[in-house]
Parts: structure tokens; C-alpha cells; sequence
């Protein structure tokens, strides 16, 4: 975190707080937590992700303060992150212990287990609903009782806890080359400055922390001009992952002794992004990379953008900027990126002063000769 606000002049600032209050206040409605959770679940997921926290509850708190601005509600929730405690770390999740809401996949049409289309905005019109605008809490109650009555049966005997990956099918037929484990244990970007080069554990923190405009902004910069083929979707999952806790008080690496803690619902793709390979004699073949994107709710865009970046800074070439992880990582987080912007807000009176001197010498002089001629 580069920069924070500095205090001074006490009661002109205590009046700007009152103020900023009156703005959040003087239309003599107050939002509701519990309305933010339910209602805002696109910005919620988001706030998390760029947070890197997950509360639903804290996030809610966060936009409610920050009156919707959400680099200011990622804001609020670094600053009370960075107050916590850490005490204990889960155990490695596999994902594909997630229980499945959504999947799909641009690559094939069908995939073992099949295509789970669940909730997204992908197959609407994006019309605006004016009906929104004369929408009770009665009506929505009636909604929610018919739409539960006509989903109580389940139609299909997939488990959706144990969905096979769509890469795994690939390294069957050897299309897809499979890796070995990398057991180093990450690098905390929480914990340790960042140093160049990084390594991928880094990266992937760095990306998923990212600010969403920013990532895409980068992953589109990359599909268009920049470097990177076009991928395809192999998969894309939204679903919960369940997290388990080591027991502290036995040392041996038990499985049935792990302690059950929640649930996170997390957005996690794979692309798959062709490669062209020079081979003997001027012959090029087409190889396939996978890129990987992960974040907290349902933010698949994000997701996907930081599949292709991932790839992008796996691979590394110095043609483009989008695979410079210099460039990449230090300017798509939102806190470092706005208190850097923002600061030029704050007093700068004694440089600009001294810059200004140095115009007024330098044009003085010029008039001079100009007299003289």
C-alpha cells in the first residue's frame, strides 16, 4: 500500500466527514446489509476477490460505507485484512472436490458429465426490465415458492462433487502434456515485498487480488495485439469448495482427523491456448498450453482474462508488454494502483513551488534576450 491519507487541519476534515455522511444520508433511505448481500451479489463476489477476503458480511459493510465506489470498499477491506491474525492455514484443496452450480466448456460440446449451464447473464437479452421498478418483497416470495416447487425433483444422477476435468480427458489421448506435482510450498505476496522475477505462486495471488477492469483490460490487450493466440475455454466451473483445518493437537497427517470449516464458492478456468512449434526441417506443429484463472464468487470474465495473463507470464516475451510481469503485476492491483492516483489529491505545495520558480527564472531569461535583440 503506497500511499494513505495524512491528517491535518482537523476541523476542516471533521466537516468534510460530516459531509461525505450527509451525501450517503440526505436521500433519508438506509440500505440494509442483508439487502446489499442479497441483492449486490455480483459486487459482493467482486469486493472479495480484489479484497482477498472472504465475508459476504464484511464486503456488505464495505460498500455500504463506501456508497457503491468499489476501490474504495477493496479499500476498507485490505486495510481491516491487514489487522488479522493469522493463526492456522487449511489443508490443499483439490478442485475437484467442488460442488458444481455451473460448467461449461468452449472446446467440446460434450464433456463427460455435461454441460451445467446454472446462473449466468450469458443467455439473456440485456434488456432492462422496467418491471424491476414496481418489484414487492410479496411478489418475490411468490417467485421463490414456484420456483422451488418445480426444482425439488432432480432430474439428473450426476454427482456433481466428483465432475472429471476436461484437461484430465485431454492427457489421456496424450494432446496435453501432463505435469508433475510442484510441492515447493507458495510464496505469501501478504507476508514478503514483491521482488522480480517473481514465481508462479506469486503471479497467480497477484492476478486474483487484481482489479477486474484492469485484468480484463490486459487480457483483451493480449487476444488483440499483444502476443497471445487465440485460447478457447476448455472449462469453466463455479462452484463451493470445502475447506478443512489440520487438528492441531495431532501431528500425524490423518485425513479423518481434519476439522470441517465452510464452504468458499469460487470461478476457476482452464483455457487452452494453441502454440505453434518449430520442428526439424522448416515443419511446425500446433501444441496446446493450459492457462488457469481462479477467484473468489462468480466472476468468470476475470477469471478468464487471468487465464490468458497467467499464460502471458508463464511464457514471457520481452515483443510485448502483457508478458512483462513487471508491468503486468505492479499496475493491476486496485489499492496500489488507485493510492497512487489518488495522492496526487494531497499537498504538494513546496515541489510544485520549486518547479514553478525554475519556469518563472528560465522564461524571465528568455525575455531578457528577447529585449536585447
Amino acid at each position: 500500500m503506497g500511499y494513505v491519507a495524512i491528517k491535518g487541519g482537523n476541523i476542516a476534515i471533521n466537516e468534510s466527514i460530516n459531509r461525505l455522511k450527509f451525501e450517503r444520508l440526505k436521500g433519508e433511505e438506509i440500505i440494509e446489509i442483508n439487502r446489499i448481500k442479497a441483492g449486490m451479489r455480483g459486487m459482493i463476489d467482486q469486493v472479495m476477490s480484489e479484497g482477498s477476503l472472504y465475508s459476504e458480511d464484511l464486503a456488505a459493510i464495505a460498500i455500504k460505507q463506501a456508497e457503491g465506489s468499489l476501490e474504495e470498499a477493496v479499500f476498507l477491506i485490505r486495510a481491516y485484512r491487514s489487522t488479522l491474525p493469522r493463526k492456522h492455514y487449511t489443508r490443499i484443496i483439490d478442485s475437484c472436490e467442488m460442488f458444481t452450480e455451473r460448467r461449461i466448456s468452449a472446446s467440446f460440446k460434450d464433456i463427460p458429465g455435461g454441460q451445467i449451464l446454472g446462473a449466468s447473464y450469458d443467455y439473456t437479452h440485456r434488456l432492462i426490465d422496467f418491471d424491476l421498478l414496481d418489484e414487492t418483497k410479496e411478489d418475490c416470495l411468490e417467485w421463490l415458492e414456484s420456483f422451488k416447487s418445480k426444482n425439488s425433483i432432480q432430474w439428473s444422477d450426476t454427482n456433481l462433487r466428483q465432475l472429471p476435468k476436461v484437461s484430465d480427458y485431454l492427457r489421456k489421448e496424450g494432446l496435453i502434456k501432463s505435469c508433475g506435482n510442484n510441492d515447493k510450498e507458495p510464496i505469501d505476496i501478504t507476508k514478503k515485498n514483491m521482488e522480480f522475477p517473481t514465481e508462479r505462486s506469486e503471479r497467480l495471488q497477484i492476478l486474483t487480488r487484481g482489479q477486474t477492469g484492469a485484468v480484463t483490460s490486459l487480457g483483451y490487450a493480449a487476444l488483440r495485439a499483444y502476443g497471445a493466440l487465440h485460447p478457447t475455454v476448455g472449462e469453466l466451473r463455479i462452484g463451493s469448495l470445502p475447506l478443512y483445518m489440520q487438528n492441531p493437537l495431532n501431528t500425524a497427517d490423518k485425513d479423518e482427523d481434519n476439522y470441517y470449516i465452510g464452504d468458499i464458492r469460487i470461478t476457476e478456468v482452464e483455457t487452452f491456448i494453441p502454440k505453434t512449434i518449430d520442428k526439424k526441417q522448416g515443419k511446425k506443429e500446433i501444441d496446446f498450453e493450459i492457462g488457469y484463472g481462479i477467484c473468489y464468487g462468480q466472476n468468470e470474465t476475470k477469471a478468464i482474462a487471468m487465464s490468458i495473463l497467467d499464460q502471458c507470464l508463464e511464457t514471457g516475451d520481452i515483443n510485448y508488454p502483457t508478458h512483462d510481469e513487471e508491468f503486468v503485476l505492479l499496475h493491476i492491483d486496485s489499492v496500489e494502483s488507485t493510492g497512487f492516483i489518488s495522492h496526487l489529491k494531497l499537498p504538494h505545495y513546496v515541489t510544485f513551488q520549486s518547479k514553478l520558480d525554475s519556469f518563472r527564472k528560465t522564461h524571465k531569461g528568455e525575455r531578457y534576450d528577447e529585449d536585447k535583440l
